[in-house]
């Protein structure tokens, strides 16, 4: 018998993978940490599936040990009689929750299977949502941005809880970086915003990223050179395109004369 930690990705319940939907749909019992998590699985799974867990708001590390004791004792039992899973928005090994479960779950009830089913996380669905692409070969960062913080890095960083996005953006504009934000990406609960204005989301959301590059960190690709001939001559044939990557066509000879 075996608990799963399934990622439900972004917050868009269709976001669930085949898999974590599956399994959804298999395991006795659902538990889920929180509201929105909460909300996505119940697209997925009966109410009465649903187990609820109390977790404190606080930053009170003996409290918060002494929940994620008590969620590892009422998981604990139904894992072992059958399989059940803890979901979490995002992926469950990318800042998750399911990580303070499963050290628990290995100090007290070691005798717990577990699985994880990865989940489409913010750190990978930010790139569609704020249309940019992240060529092969680029360095990119993963940067924590709570309270305010401007952490710096190579030409490309994503930063995640961005609490205090103007104090967030004076830092990483003063270190030479240009910066998009976006809030609740592909959630279905709250409104979805892209923004190069850190103004319009000046509010605390802990649902909120930035995209930062540094002017100078675009890539000479080869297939950019398509772009260029067809500015210059119209469609790109396959035997025009070979030509203006090889170097080969100049802007006065095109491949029909």
């Amino acid at each position: 018998m075996t608990l799963y930690g399934v990622g439900l990705g972004p917050g868009e319940p269709d976001l669930v993978s085949v898999r974590g939907k599956r399994i959804l749909e298999d395991v006795d019992v659902v538990y889920s940490p929180g509201r929105l998590s909460r909300t996505v699985a119940t697209e997925h799974v009966p109410e009465e599936r649903i187990g609820d867990l109390d977790f404190p708001m606080t930053r009170d590390e003996e409290k918060l040990r002494r929940a994620w004791k008590d969620a590892a004792a009422e998981i604990a039992p139904r894992a072992r009689e059958g399989d059940a899973a803890f979901v979490t928005l995002g992926d469950p090994n990318v800042y998750s929750t399911f990580g303070h479960l499963r050290r628990t779950l290995d100090a007290f009830h070691p005798d717990v299977d577990l699985e994880v089913v990865p989940g489409v996380s913010a750190m990978t669905a930010f790139a569609t949502a704020l249309g940019v692409e992240i060529p092969a070969g680029s360095g990119l960062a993963l940067r924590e941005a709570d309270q305010g913080r401007s952490p710096t890095g190579p030409d490309r960083m994503i930063l995640f809880k961005v609490t205090d996005a103007p104090a967030t953006h004076e830092g990483l504009v003063d270190a030479g970086y240009d910066v998009t934000y976006g809030r609740r990406l592909f959630m279905a609960q709250g409104e979805t915003v892209v923004t190069d204005d850190p103004d319009e989301i000046d509010e605390r959301d802990y649902y909120t990223l930035a995209y930062a590059t540094r002017s100078n960190a675009a890539e000479e690709l080869a297939t950019a050179k398509f772009e260029t001939a067809d500015d210059r001559s119209g469609p790109v044939t396959e035997e025009r395109a070979e030509g203006v990557a090889c170097g080969d066509e100049s802007p006065e000879v095109r491949s029909d004369d």
